[in-house]
């Protein structure tokens, strides 16, 4: 990922202690940012910023449906931009608590977003969700233009949070939506539904058989995290508005998808399902 070489910026990065967070903090202090990671820990974990602390990161414990500390954090930070990344992200969860998902995903995003535009915030980056706003799409590679259509809480409550995001963009501060495909790479952690390399990968490492759910041959697209921040890291230098797709542009099938950390593994057992 090329070094941005535009000015240092104040910038606060919500879920900061989590899997992308993490890696957008690191690569936010590589260019010369001042950085603040806010995060409730609930998944985030304090050792993926261990080396980002002691580069001068700072890091608060706060949840972003506590609209009082988001203000208070905020004005106290004074940021130029802000990565909203915080997120409920079990789409199973979702469904089974839609009242959490809708307070996190939606209503916690427009804490940030209101903490933000009070404390004179230029740039508002969010961090949403492909495929579980576009549905069962008919187009693919599916384009930002494609139908959006989403099968569960988890997708209803980002495309809610976009649309908050659109509505106060351009009153005196600029916002962009991403919209992430799959995301891939280390820090990840194995035990969610999403991270299916991490799982595959974890598998193998401890010996055991990964198991893939029918025959192996749907398909996704997979970005590695360090492709992602790259998009996170590039966006305040734009004033592009609206949603943006952030992803590989490729179909990879769950039987390719096993192929590579099991050559590595020096074997490739699959047991279907």
């Amino acid at each position: 990922m090329p070094r941005n070489r535009t000015r240092p910026r104040r910038a606060v990065v919500t879920g900061g202690a989590g899997f992308i967070g993490s890696h957008l903090v690191d690569a936010l202090l590589a260019r010369g940012d001042a950085v603040l990671a806010i995060d409730d820990l609930s998944t985030g974990r304090r050792e993926n910023l261990r080396d980002a602390l002691a580069d001068g990161a700072a890091l608060e414990q706060a949840d972003v449906r506590d609209a009082g500390a988001m203000r208070r954090l905020l004005r106290e930070w004074r940021p130029d931009v802000v990565f909203h990344l915080a997120a409920q992200a079990d789409v199973s969860r979702s469904v089974a608590d839609p009242d959490f998902d809708a307070q996190v995903n939606h209503g916690g995003t427009v804490n940030v977003l209101e903490a933000a535009r009070a404390a004179g915030t230029r740039r508002f980056v969010f961090a949403s969700t492909g495929g579980a706003l576009y549905g069962d799409a008919e187009q693919l590679p599916t384009s930002e233009s494609a139908r959006v259509e989403p099968l569960a809480p988890y997708g209803a409550n980002k495309l809610a949070a976009e649309r908050e995001i659109e509505r106060v963009g351009g009153a005196g501060m600029s916002t962009v939506s991403l919209r992430l495909a799959n995301v891939y790479g280390p820090r990840q952690d194995s035990g969610g539904e999403g991270g299916v390399v991490a799982i595959f990968s974890r598998a193998l490492i401890e010996g055991g058989t990964p198991k893939v759910f029918g025959d192996g041959s749907s398909t996704r697209d997979y970005v590695y995290v360090e492709d992602v921040v790259g998009a996170f890291v590039g966006a305040p230098e734009s004033d592009a508005s609206g949603a943006f797709n952030i992803g590989a542009g490729a179909e990879t099938s769950v039987k390719r998808l096993l192929d590579a950390p099991g050559q590595v593994a020096g074997s490739r057992t699959v047991e279907p399902d």
